[in-house]
């Protein structure tokens, strides 16, 4: 291993020589595009911290994911707008059957039924407050009745017909207890990912905007539940619990700062793998883009790429009709 017997530089010399020891490849596989569902017919809504990516209605989105699946996309995660008329204190729109995330399952797996659908498991989105739980006089998140909640609202989606429910609330016990509810109810083939490494993180901010519950959890944070951007070990820890309680696939979530974490994960504990590249990376990576400041194509596949290095087995990213789009004019 010394020079000149050992030169670097030769495998990376021509085009042919550095595919064959490419060790990372990134595919329309990996892939899983959220999207954002709104009540109405023929409603498009954009989201101005989101360039290109819109609140649809249930039409719409029908529309939408029929390139989605020409693409080679496999999986798109669902989040739904709620109405203000329809947030409460105790959430009970979230385990409506005919509540807009249900509807708006059924509908898809009605027309793309080879198409995983993932539905997001969380309350924030149907609370007053915007918090992920029912709160106490105090504002502090109970843990075990809104873990009685998430319950209810898996086993709804699971009814609905979601392949994938994937609570993010960070409640403690809560993926064995919708895990032993999902089996008692014969949705044994339910899949559960669990945000296992969901951090307390800045990044957040754009989707808050684009379901709508920035408003609603105004000044307030959720650090109380949440997992502190400056811990490792606490993440691990929480994923091993997940685990052990019957979750199939654990999620780190936000992803870029985080890598390190799904490196963790991957390597000590050797289980399906995902993270999210959220809301505030791609509102930055556009904003460079939009700006000439980077060039979009290549960061886009570049930090997407970055993720599979680290080894995330699949990504939740609001590029993933872009990098499809992309991947197959090169195919």
């Amino acid at each position: 291993m010394t020079f000149p017997y050992t030169r670097m530089r030769r495998m990376r010399k021509n085009d042919f020589s550095r595919r064959l020891m490419r060790e990372h490849r990134l595919t329309a596989d990996d892939l899983i595009y959220p999207m954002f569902i709104i009540e109405g017919n023929n409603v498009r809504e954009a989201i101005p911290s989101m360039p290109n990516i819109e609140r649809l209605s249930i039409d719409l989105l029908l529309e939408e994911v029929k390139e989605l699946v020409e693409l080679g996309i496999p999986t798109i995660a669902l989040f739904p707008v709620v109405e203000s008329d329809k947030k409460s204190l105790l959430a009970e729109e979230a385990y409506n059957p005919n509540g807009l995330v249900q509807r708006a399952v059924r509908a898809l797996k009605d027309a793309f039924p080879e198409l995983g659908v993932l539905t997001d498991v969380a309350l924030d989105p149907y609370t007053t407050h915007g918090q992920d739980g029912i709160i106490d006089d105090s504002g502090y998140v109970l843990n075990d009745i809104t873990v009685d909640i998430l319950v209810k609202q898996a086993l709804s989606h699971a009814k609905a017909g979601a392949d994938i429910v994937a609570p993010s609330d960070m409640m403690d016990g809560r993926i064995g207890e919708i895990r032993d509810e999902l089996e008692a109810e014969g949705f044994i083939n339910t899949l559960i990912m669990a945000y296992a490494a969901k951090y307390a993180s800045a990044y957040y901010g754009p989707f808050r905007d684009a379901i709508g519950s920035s408003g609603n959890l105004g000044k307030g944070n959720k650090f109380t539940y949440q997992i502190d951007p400056a811990n490792s070990n606490e993440a691990i820890r929480e994923v091993m619990l997940d685990i052990e309680e019957g979750a199939d696939m654990v999620m780190v979530k936000p992803g870029m700062p985080y890598l390190d974490i799904v490196r963790r994960v991957k390597t000590e504990l050797e289980v399906p793998t995902f993270a999210y590249q959220v809301s505030g990376e791609y509102a930055m990576h556009m904003a460079a883009f939009q700006n000439g400041w980077l060039d979009k194509d290549t960061v886009m596949m570049e930090s997407l790429l970055a993720f599979k290095r680290a080894g995330a087995d699949g990504i939740l990213t609001y590029f993933a009709k872009d990098v499809a789009r992309l991947l197959k004019t090169k195919s």
